[in-house]
């Protein structure tokens, strides 16, 4: 990659390439240590570890810059921030399922600049930097380049989701129901991967109405420099307004006005 971050990309392969040794090390393992969290979230082990072993290289490797992790908050305070989710999908990690990843992504100046994505049970990995495109690989020197799809109608269209329940909480499972059947398909990939698959373009839309800071930024410039668009359920652009809408951007807008959520 020649851009601007192509360094900040190289190392987040690096960070990658040891989490996955250690993620791998502990999923599916019988001593696995599984707590839950006050917010009722389950954590292991393997989640704490993970983001241990980032932090101390991004101690030598970016001592300026601030980290902002899951499990240990944020250390540092600089215009340069790596946002880190050891495991996305703490849950399939825990009950053997491979649909886990680690996110890594970072932000400059206050906008989302490199992402990667890592799937070791999956063996997949996706990344992508600003103004350098989004790619797909075991490795950087056998990456393909993402585009999103050129669908251009939502009764030809595929939609992924995570759940329901936060639709509920939202006041809007009416809409998000009325929309669903709107579409060719649906289906519930969620977490990470249904990003990864709209910038892939096997998947048109993807939405979640409550999500973090750490569960975003590593997917936004891998949609956007797929080809599509990455906002908050009200048209904010970027991963920091609490929840998302993923497209191949062609469909951005009329999902938003069926969701009622806009302005």
């Amino acid at each position: 990659m020649s851009s601007r971050h192509a360094d900040d990309l190289r190392l987040a392969h690096v960070l990658a390439d040891a989490v996955d040794q250690l993620t791998m090390s502990r999923f599916k393992a019988q001593d696995l240590e599984v707590s839950t969290k006050p917010d009722l979230t389950e954590v292991t082990d393997a989640d704490r570890a993970a983001e241990e072993l980032v932090r101390a290289q991004l101690r030598r490797s970016r001592s300026r810059d601030q980290v902002i992790g899951e499990e240990f908050g944020s250390t540092g305070s600089a215009p340069r921030q790596w946002v880190i989710d050891p495991i996305d999908g703490t849950s399939n990690f825990v009950r053997g399922v491979p649909v886990w990843g680690t996110l890594i992504g970072l932000i400059e100046d206050g906008r989302p600049v490199v992402g990667l994505v890592s799937a070791p049970a999956l063996s997949r990995r996706w990344w992508g930097g600003l103004e350098a495109g989004a790619w797909s690989g075991s490795r950087l020197s056998s990456a393909s380049r993402l585009q999103v799809s050129q669908v251009e109608s939502i009764d030809q269209a595929s939609l992924s989701y995570s759940s329901l329940h936060g639709w509920a909480e939202r006041d809007r499972l009416p809409q998000m129901l009325n929309l669903m059947q709107r579409f060719w398909r649906t289906r519930a990939y969620g977490d990470f991967w249904s990003y990864m698959l709209v910038a892939e373009g096997a998947v048109d839309v993807a939405c979640e109405p409550e999500l973090n800071l750490h569960d975003m930024v590593a997917l936004a410039p891998i949609v956007t420099e797929a080809g599509g668009r990455f906002t908050s359920l009200d048209g904010q652009d970027g991963p920091f307004g609490g929840n998302v809408l993923a497209t191949n951007g062609r469909l951005h807008e009329e999902v938003l006005e069926a969701l009622e959520l806009r302005g």
